[in-house]
């Protein structure tokens, strides 16, 4: 067995939030600052904590948790957008059926894992969760999957950490573990990677190999 541990992040990887995430951003900007985005001028929130890209966009220290908070609300009027990516729940049945240990190490906090995450009940598949709370420092530095590691005894050298963004990317490889592109869900095919995916179920030719 190549890999012990197999690592998601969740948004663009396990459920695609991407319409949900950056219309709530645009909408939630224009009705509290004035700050009129396109969407594509907004992508770059995906994969990093909400108060992260908020003070990309300048938003005041004072401000954020204001701000954040009505981000989280707006959010909610798209909850109807976000799905579970084709073939995800077919992909943890069999991981878990081969005796891998999965884990998530994502950039929503505690409680947005609950809101966002939860309803789907996939959480019961992963016996390691790092959220944004349980480290200072977020992806794309290091320190999410040193928790990780921390928390589940494992070596970098026994995981594989799954995502769709270049957080990601630098997060693994700046952690020395390797690192898989969600290509059902990354905007970019331009990411470096250790394995590319296209679908969930090219993993288990991976894990076959």
């Amino acid at each position: 067995m190549r890999y012990k541990h197999i690592v998601f992040d969740i948004d663009g990887t396990l459920i695609d939030t991407e319409y949900a995430v950056l219309h709530s951003l645009q909408e939630t900007l224009l009705a509290v600052t004035g700050i009129n985005k396109e969407i594509c001028e907004l992508t770059f929130a995906l994969g990093i904590p909400g108060k992260d890209a908020l003070k990309k966009l300048n938003v005041p220290d004072s401000s954020l948790s204001f701000i954040l908070s009505d981000w989280d609300n707006c959010m909610c009027k798209f909850s109807n957008t976000v799905c579970i990516f084709q073939g995800i729940r077919e992909l943890l049945d069999t991981l878990v059926q081969f005796g891998y240990e999965l884990g998530i190490v994502t950039s929503k906090t505690r409680e947005e894992f609950k809101q966002d995450f939860e309803p789907f009940d996939i959480n019961k598949y992963f016996t390691t969760i790092i959220c944004a709370d349980d480290t200072v420092k977020h992806k794309p530095d290091p320190d999410p999957l040193f928790k990780y590691m921390e928390v589940s005894k494992a070596g970098n050298n026994e995981l594989l950490y799954i995502g769709d963004s270049v957080y990601d990317r630098k997060c693994a490889k700046s952690a020395k573990v390797d690192f898989a592109l969600a290509g059902w869900g990354s905007l970019s095919r331009e990411i470096q990677a250790d394995y590319y995916l296209e679908k969930p179920d090219d993993l288990l030719s991976i894990m076959s190999d």
